[in-house]
Formats: structure tokens, C-alpha cells, sequence
């Protein structure tokens, strides 16, 4: 890997991955792994923000989602799989970052605002939930990261991250690279009932459905209201099983299109020509999960060998930082 510039990206361990995470990210993901020295984080720290009173199931779920990631093609071998929590220099280089983060710079990210109003079930008056982008940039700089991929209602949060960056840098010297960003080329996904695709909706296509749990959201999936029946005149914009169709048949579009808006595709066929493409992809998934876990260490010793690689990586940063703050001998 030496040579090679560094990607950090990472989840919260919030629940079971879905489609829209498999096409968002862990695909590209994937194909980033060949190019650049990767650290794939589990942010159970960030998942601390929302939901600080489930912790007993942060354990279980982080493992699970270590688990999509191996069955989408993360390879251990390639890349840095570990959990955020195991490497506690990302708290310390949190606190260091935060003693030269204005608070305007906090308040004013859309992101929280537009989450505030978003989780009002939730009770987000705490300082981790304000100061979530600091963390967010000690996790990229203490891998000295010069790129993170992510999606456009991401950029907010980085652009932080790189302004707390040149803020360091301008007060002790240039210990850090300013990352830069990579956008993913899929848009954010539709779930089965017309609305964006998440946890939160409960409306999501997860990476772990069988296909007859798959078949059977897809023949509920929302569509156009107007299109009743067969011969009907249809809008496929809005519509995630045409969204679908539009990723995975892209060839196809037009023609669906085309019979979606004639009358001439009922949605019933249009359904089942998506399934078609859905089954090997769902059958590969559910397999590759079999032959994972059928080897009982295998996930555990892949967190344990990551949180070993992430932590040196981190150590190694950390004496830098140390010395830039304070000075070459401080204790």
C-alpha cells in the first residue's frame, strides 16, 4: 500500500445496511480498495449522537454491518476494517480539535440544522450531537485521509472537516492534509413506500433480505397512483421501482419509459422484469453471507487485526500532533 493516498469513510452500527448503502457507497467502496490505502471505520462513537441510550445493541449491530461490508466486497487484505471505539486516540485528537473549532462553525452546518428538525423524537441538546463534525474530521485527519468519499449532503460536514484542518495547520505547523472529497455517482435511493430509502422509515431493501422477503416488499412497492391498470398512462418519475430499473437495466430505461407513460407496461410487469435482475444479486449476497459465517472467528479476528492496524496508524499520528501542540518532550 505504500505510495498509495489514504481513504477513511465509515457508518454508524444503527441497524441492518440496505440497498441504497450497498449502491451509495460499499460499492465504490469496493473499487476504491485497488487504489488507495483504505480505513473503513464503524462509528459507533457517531451513533452515540443519536441514539446514546442503546448501547447494549451497538456490539450486535456493528458486528452485522462488518459482515455486509465483507459480503459486498470489502477484502481485510486490502483494506483497514475496525471499529472506532477500539482506537481511543480518535477521542483525543477530538479534544484537541475542539479547544480551536469555533462554535459558529457548529451551528451553522445544515446538517444540524435540518436533523433537528428531522429526529424531534430525539433528544439531540447535547454537544455530542453540535460537535458530531469534529469528531468527524479527528477521524479523517488522525489517518491523514486526503480523500473521503461521500455523498452531496455530506459536503457541509467535510468542508468543516477542512477548515478545522487548515485551522490546525495555520496554528502548528502543517501536520495534516486537507482532504478532499470524491462524490459517489448513484442518487439516494427510494424506499417501498415512495419516500428516500432508510432505517428510519422502515421502508428499505436490506442487503440481508432473501429473495422471496425481497419479491414480496417489490410487489408492494410504491408507484404512480394514477397507473391503476393495464392501459393506464404513467409518470415513471418518482417512482423507485424505475429508479431501479434505471441502475440495474440502464439499457432498458427508455423502452420502460416509454411503456410506463403508453399504458403499454402494467406495473405488475414492470416488477417482475426488476426481480429478474434482483434474484442473482440477492442469491449472491445470501450465499457469500453463508460461506462468511460458517467460519465462526472469521469476523472477529478481520475487527481484531483492523483495530490493531488502525490504532498504530493513529499512534503514529498522535506522537506527531503531540509534538506540534505542545513540543517535542512534552509527557
Amino acid at each position: 500500500m505504500s505510495g498509495k493516498k489514504t481513504i477513511l469513510s465509515g457508518m454508524r452500527p444503527t441497524g441492518k445496511l440496505h440497498l441504497g448503502n450497498l449502491l451509495g457507497a460499499l460499492q465504490n467502496w469496493v473499487k476504491l480498495q485497488d487504489d488507495y490505502n483504505c480505513f473503513f471505520e464503524v462509528a459507533d462513537w457517531h451513533a452515540l449522537t443519536t441514539e446514546s441510550r442503546k448501547t447494549k445493541e451497538m456490539a450486535t449491530a456493528a458486528r452485522e454491518m462488518v459482515v455486509d461490508w465483507l459480503v459486498a466486497g470489502i477484502d481485510p487484505k486490502k483494506s483497514t476494517v475496525f471499529i472506532q471505539s477500539a482506537v481511543l486516540e480518535h477521542a483525543e485528537l477530538h479534544l484537541l480539535l475542539s479547544m480551536i473549532t469555533p462554535i459558529p462553525w457548529l451551528e451553522r452546518n445544515p446538517t444540524y440544522k435540518s436533523q433537528i428538525n428531522e429526529l424531534k423524537e430525539k433528544d439531540l441538546s447535547n454537544y455530542g450531537f453540535l460537535g458530531y463534525p469534529v469528531l468527524q474530521a479527528a477521524d479523517i485527519l488522525l489517518y491523514k485521509a486526503s480523500v473521503v468519499p461521500i455523498g452531496q449532503d455530506q459536503l457541509p460536514h467535510l468542508e468543516i472537516s477542512r477548515e478545522i484542518c487548515r485551522r490546525f495547520n495555520n496554528f502548528y505547523g502543517e501536520v495534516f492534509p486537507e482532504p478532499q472529497h470524491v462524490f459517489t455517482s448513484v442518487p439516494a435511493l427510494l424506499g417501498i413506500d415512495g419516500r428516500k430509502m432508510s432505517k428510519s422509515y422502515d421502508n428499505c431493501i436490506n442487503m440481508s433480505d432473501t429473495n422471496e422477503a425481497v419479491e414480496k416488499k417489490i410487489k408492494k412497492c410504491y408507484t404512480d397512483p394514477k397507473k391503476i391498470r393495464m392501459g393506464d398512462q404513467g409518470d415513471p418519475s418518482g417512482c423507485p421501482i424505475f429508479l431501479l430499473h434505471n441502475i440495474y437495466r440502464k439499457e432498458q430505461t427508455t423502452e420502460i419509459e416509454a411503456g410506463c407513460r403508453s399504458g403499454a407496461l402494467g406495473c405488475s410487469d414492470c416488477k417482475k422484469a426488476l426481480l429478474e435482475v434482483l434474484a442473482p444479486l440477492f442469491t449472491g449476497m445470501e450465499n457469500k453471507r453463508r460461506e462468511i459465517l460458517s467460519k465462526p472467528d472469521y469476523v472477529n479476528d478481520v475487527i481484531n487485526d483492523g483495530n490493531k492496524r488502525a490504532k498504530a496508524a493513529a499512534g503514529k499520528t498522535m506522537e506527531e500532533v503531540r509534538n506540534a501542540v505542545f513540543g517535542k518532550g512534552h509527557v
